[in-house]
């Protein structure tokens, strides 16, 4: 018997996994189970934990699709057993991820994949605020078209402007791969250390600074971690340039949202596109939803059928990985 075949032969002997969404799509769910895999699906929507804790007892790894804590109430539920967890996302802010190292409990998540889809988003959040998507439609609304005014909702280009991003993995670098043929003045963008590739998309590394005071559009795409939570503060805006147009599709928790709100109602920067807030859901009454400048979306980025398939299939790919002995395909530590 060839050395893959051992492999495939030592999976088919029945492992559990729990899934802990009904709706993860079933290419991921068949090739769990085409490899051996007795798949456990948690029915509840939205995600139940008692349903979780109840269900995950016993099993061998976990599909982690949502994002409730993942942390050690989880892990000593399911027990000594547990071989490992994939997530069904790209940012890991709430698994704990130290408990995970101390069990030594491989831990996946699916980054990468989902790069495309939030770039795309992330230009559409640049236009729209930019160019007065919700203010405009507002006008219609409450009959204030003006068709008289020469100056009337003047926005901002992307052409000759700066593109800065707080962050520069996959996600801004296909943005600005999208940008290279927008003639952009420059490109600009703040991680602790710079990238060897930046040259392959004309891009020039920064202090946050300088990042601050001369972009144009400021997209933050960084993982929320305990040196960037709250990076984006009254001071942060106070620096940046009174046309500057901020994005975020990384997470909340990088802004201070009382202070983007201050910032956008005295004019220091000229909109906002927000793919992500604190909290989520945003409630309807939240102050930051009344202004004209603010463009906000709920949590969108990722939800593209093709891209939530490939996340899927990247997920169990890690958990299939781990299951037969070998490094997940993109490990979160």
């Amino acid at each position: 018997m060839s050395t893959m075949s051992t492999v495939r032969a030592a999976t088919a002997a029945a492992f559990k996994v729990l899934v802990s969404h009904p709706n993860v799509p079933a290419p991921a769910l068949e090739l769990l189970r085409s490899r051996g895999a007795e798949t456990i699906i948690c029915q509840s929507v939205p995600p139940c934990r008692e349903e979780i804790l109840q269900k995950v007892s016993g099993v061998d790894a976990i599909f982690w699709a949502h994002y409730q804590p993942l942390n050690a109430g989880i892990l000593d539920a399911a027990g000594a057993q547990l071989r490992c967890v994939s997530t069904m996302s790209s940012g890991i802010d709430f698994a704990d991820v130290p408990e995970f190292k101390r069990r030594q409990i491989p831990l996946g998540h699916t980054p990468g994949v989902v790069k495309n889809s939030v770039a795309d988003l992330a230009i559409g959040l640049m236009i729209a605020a930019g160019r007065h998507f919700h203010a405009g439609r507002s006008d219609i609304e409450s009959s204030q078209w003006k068709t008289e005014l020469i100056d009337w909702r003047m926005g901002q280009e992307i052409r000759d402007s700066v593109i800065g991003f707080f962050g520069f993995g996959g996600i801004s670098q296909a943005i600005a791969k999208r940008l290279q043929c927008w003639d952009v003045a420059k490109i600009l963008y703040h991680t602790r250390t710079r990238k060897e590739n930046d040259c392959e998309f004309k891009a020039e590394h920064v202090s946050f600074e300088r990042l601050l005071q001369e972009s144009d559009f400021l997209v933050v795409a960084a993982p929320l971690t305990d040196e960037s939570r709250g990076k984006f503060d009254a001071k942060a805006f106070g620096q940046m340039k009174s046309n500057a147009v901020f994005v975020n599709v990384a997470r909340g928790g990088l802004v201070i949202q009382s202070d983007l709100h201050e910032a956008l109602t005295k004019g220091q920067i000229f909109a906002a596109g927000l793919d992500v807030t604190t909290p989520e859901p945003l409630p309807a009454d939240d102050p930051i939803l009344k202004l004209p400048n603010c463009v906000i979306l709920p949590h969108l980025g990722t939800q593209t059928m093709k891209t939530t398939i490939e996340m899927s299939l990247l997920a169990a790919n890690n958990i299939l990985n781990a299951i037969e002995g070998r490094p997940m395909i993109r490990p979160a530590y």
